[in-house]
């Protein structure tokens, strides 16, 4: 698709019209009680702007569940967790996806739409996690443990994930491990993740020692503390927390997997041991639960803003470029993982 890129490109403060408020109004009354009212006229006109461009180019927005709300409910088409955000950018008929998350999300989601135009609206959003390991660590490793299959969680780059097996998820990492049928694995690069699968399966897991730097921060002591001074608190956390919060928590689960309990929970009161912006997301949908926020923030997630957004549609900026060679093998290893999904 060609882009005329000086009939959008624009560095104008976009105003806060009654126009737009009218446009964006539905959009604000679904996330009062999570936004501030007096932030509202700045998103707005950010909001409108973009959904706007976003439908003459044919483009959709993908947001992850850590990107903060005015974000996630106001200009995303599709939200989720970062393969899903991929996989569902894949089946839509958008010459342009605009990944709102951090660079391997937008890796992913090229891998998955090698025809269309993948674009992230900082270059710099990148991951403590995915930057923990490099193609040369997992070759080293092969040649350490040769032929230990190698399981590597999405959360790396296009890179790691060719030099690899097979890929997994949070959801699925056990699911993974057990299907290649072998007596020990290695498994990269989240060590708290690997050491959460090594105690829900009797396959050896060789552990690297990477971790997000959102999630490991949290201890047993605050899951103790929100106990303490909330007793009918239920404590959900993601499995790439270190093992002694997970031991003390009510919940473990994928971040898809703590919005499913959710659902099924008849809890009024939760506290989510995850990145912050999630309880404000999932909020919007359980009107009637009290969320209480641990707040951490993830410091690349929050690269992405509004007007980065919207620069970003109206540049063509940053594009996604994955060497073929690289691609091809990442992309295998993927659709292998996916492939175990459809299996009766």
């Amino acid at each position: 698709m060609q882009i005329n890129n000086s009939r959008y490109a624009s560095d104008e403060f976009p105003a806060y019209t009654p126009e737009v408020a009218v446009k964006t109004q539905s959009i604000f009354d679904r996330l009062r009680g999570v936004l501030p009212d007096i932030e509202w006229p700045v998103h707005a006109p950010y909001v409108a702007a973009i959904n706007e461009l976003k439908s003459e180019l044919n483009a959709v927005i993908l947001a992850h569940n850590y990107q903060t709300p005015e974000i996630f409910h106001g200009v995303a088409d599709i939200t989720g967790d970062s393969l899903a955000l991929a996989q569902q950018a894949a089946r839509t008929d958008a010459d342009v996806i605009v990944l709102c998350g951090v660079h391997f999300m937008a890796e992913t989601a090229k891998l998955l739409s090698p025809e269309k135009t993948v674009l992230i609206p900082d270059s710099q959003a990148g991951c403590s996690l995915a930057s923990s390991i490099t193609p040369d660590d997992v070759r080293l490793l092969r040649q350490r443990y040769p032929g230990v299959p190698v399981v590597t969680y999405v959360n790396t780059s296009a890179g790691v994930k060719a030099e690899s097996d097979i890929c997994c998820t949070s959801a699925n990492a056990v699911e993974v491990v057990e299907s290649l049928g072998v007596a020990r694995v290695i498994f990269l690069p989240d060590e708290f993740l690997g050491r959460y699968v090594a105690g829900q399966t009797k396959v050896e897991v060789i552990l690297w020692k990477g971790h997000c730097e959102v999630h490991e921060r949290f201890t047993a002591e605050d899951v103790r503390h929100y106990k303490q001074q909330f007793h009918d608190i239920e404590v959900l956390a993601h499995p790439e927390c270190p093992p002694d919060v997970l031991a003390e928590v009510d919940f473990v689960g994928s971040t898809a997997g703590m919005i499913k309990h959710l659902n099924d929970s008849s809890s009024r009161r939760v506290v989510m041991i995850t990145e912050c912006s999630m309880s404000d997301n999932v909020a919007v949908e359980f009107p009637k639960i009290e969320f209480i926020r641990p707040c951490n923030l993830c410091p690349h997630m929050k690269r992405i803003t509004l007007p980065k957004i919207l620069r970003s549609l109206q540049t063509m900026e940053h594009k996604i470029e994955i060497d073929p060679s690289i691609a091809e093998k990442a992309r295998r290893a993927v659709e292998r993982m996916v492939a175990i999904g459809r299996r009766d």
